[in-house]
């Protein structure tokens, strides 16, 4: 019984990589469907469709349809202005009759009142400068470095941070990159798809990054507060110039683990 045991238990890892490898090995194909409104059937043009495990995108024509290269069990990532997003697994009748038909709801919003304060401009300079708001995210460069540091607001405790990442920069990148490498490698391949740059590029939400980084919103953070963006760039960044941020940093990671 014993030694039944630990052979058992010697199969399970070999089982569990043998279907890791059979899910890689999977054969991509051209994958073409329809994406249409839910409440009318009407074909929906321009939708961003991601294959988040193969990380390509495309859009829909003014029929609704798109092609992309799939295989089974992959993940579909639809995403249209006013539409709830939505995640689609590829399947092998999908694939082999590709006929199929994916509708996205609308989503509901309320909009509420919003109340423009103008600026009360005097018309003399000196005076009007004076009264903007002010963006307090400083950075700091030193020479010979081909990057600079957000650090927040001018006060020592930011430059401290700036100068702790620089002076000891490997442990920091390592325990924010080290534990999450399979996901940090799609990078590259996200930022060569012009298709994905162009629907990051619209969204402020970090949904869509979640889903391609496999990071969850606070990690994201966490990896830019980390990386000396502020608060400022982190809150108002849409999510290509989010991603460039941790492409960025993750680079001079690789360096400096090379090292």
């Amino acid at each position: 019984m014993r030694r039944l045991l630990l052979i058992l238990l010697t199969l399970i890892p070999l089982l569990g990589f043998s279907q890791e490898e059979d899910d890689e090995n999977q054969e991509v194909k051209d994958f073409t469907a329809t994406v249409i409104n839910a409440q009318t059937e009407f074909p929906l043009e321009s939708v961003h469709v991601v294959n988040l495990n193969q990380v390509k995108g495309t859009i829909t024509n003014q029929n609704g349809k798109f092609s992309i290269p799939a295989a089974v069990n992959d993940t579909l990532y639809l995403s249209y202005l006013g539409f709830k997003t939505q995640k689609v697994r590829v399947t092998n009748d999908m694939l082999r009759f590709g006929n199929t038909e994916i509708a996205l709801t609308e989503l509901a919003y309320a909009l509420e009142e919003v109340v423009v304060r103008p600026y009360q401009l005097t018309g003399y300079l000196e005076i009007d400068v004076k009264n903007l708001p002010i963006n307090n995210a400083y950075q700091y460069s030193i020479s010979g470095l081909n990057t600079s540091y957000e650090a927040g607001n001018k006060s020592p405790s930011a430059v401290t941070k700036v100068l702790g990442a620089i002076l000891n920069p490997a442990d920091l990148l390592r325990n924010l990159f080290g534990k999450k490498p399979r996901q940090m490698r799609k990078l590259r391949q996200i930022k060569e798809d012009d298709n994905i740059r162009d629907l990051l590029a619209s969204k402020f939400d970090r949904e869509t990054l979640t889903e391609l980084l496999q990071l969850e919103k606070v990690d994201i953070e966490d990896i830019l507060n980390n990386c000396n963006y502020s608060k400022s760039f982190i809150k108002t960044a849409n999510d290509l110039q989010i991603l460039d941020a941790i492409s960025s940093c993750y680079e001079e990671y690789k360096v400096l683990n090379r090292n």
